[in-house]
């Protein structure tokens, strides 16, 4: 039995298909097949059952399951310990983070960052989803909620102010009505974060005509005279065309959490983009 071919076991378990799990490792379908096959031979079972919408593991593949995932973290917690015994300010440093916070408040902090350390390569993921920072998915993550995870270390950031917007020729809507009113909101998905909730209350007759999970998105909408909408302030005062209106009552803040692997706390980059970030952005 081969750990590379236990990877591949893993990553067509959690994809579902060949293709979708080769993309994820960058190898090609016929390979990854391949090497299933080479798998399932040398333990003598099917781990798969193959039908039309993809692969589902059988008893044995789900037996299996739990000690690859065993092994992937033991060889995880390998490589992020020799990680974090580097001392050179040199190689690559994964960092995630929702689209609209990286645009407006971490590429200013990334830009000084690349100017005193020309060596190491940042690569700044923007996605909705959590990336896990214990299958090394990213090695610093940036969050509107606490890490939950035991194997994080993490800190509250800031607090992040919001406001509400329009666009700049955009009539102020009255508190406690918002008839005739559009409402730019965050997709169904995050309809329990707390500015949905407050905004409903202050205009309960508004209309929502536009929903997103991207803030920018939402922001762009709003200086296009769509309707209005919760914005992190950041955001909201750095685009063109849109200004704060005042409802009465200020919409609930929200706070920002940074957490990276315990494994990777003496990684001296690391540590050099922490202590630039929590300079430049923390309360």
């Amino acid at each position: 039995m081969e750990w590379s071919d236990l990877r591949v076991f893993l990553a067509i378990a959690r994809e579902g298909t060949l293709g979708a799990a080769a993309r994820k490792l960058g190898q090609t379908q016929p390979t990854m097949g391949r090497r299933l096959q080479a798998l399932e031979q040398a333990v003598g079972h099917t781990l798969f059952q193959r039908t039309k919408a993809g692969f589902v593991l059988t008893d044995e593949g789900t037996a299996v399951l739990g000690h690859a995932e065993h092994m992937e973290e033991e060889a995880l917690a390998f490589q992020r310990q020799l990680a974090g015994q580097e001392k050179h300010l040199d190689g690559m440093l994964r960092i995630t983070s929702s689209d609209w916070f990286a645009e407006y408040l971490l590429t200013p902090v990334l830009a000084d960052f690349s100017k005193q350390y020309p060596r190491v390569v940042v690569e700044l993921l923007t996605d909705s989803r959590f990336l896990s920072l214990s299958r090394r998915e990213a090695d610093l993550a940036f969050r509107i909620r606490p890490f939950d995870e035991p194997d994080v270390v993490s800190r509250k950031l800031l607090h992040m102010p919001y406001g509400v917007y329009a666009a700049a020729d955009h009539a102020v809507p009255r508190a406690g009505d918002g008839t005739g009113t559009g409402l730019v909101m965050m997709d169904t998905a995050f309809g329990g974060m707390p500015d949905v909730a407050w905004l409903q209350r202050m205009l309960p007759n508004a209309q929502v005509v536009f929903r997103s999970n991207a803030r920018a998105v939402q922001a762009q909408m709003c200086a296009r005279g769509a309707g209005i909408a919760v914005l992190p302030r950041p955001l909201g005062d750095a685009i063109d065309g849109l200004r704060r209106l005042d409802l009465g009552e200020t919409p609930p803040t929200r706070e920002t959490w940074i957490g990276y692997h315990r494994d990777m706390r003496r990684l001296a980059r690391l540590r050099a983009l922490l202590d630039l970030v929590v300079a430049r952005l923390a309360d």
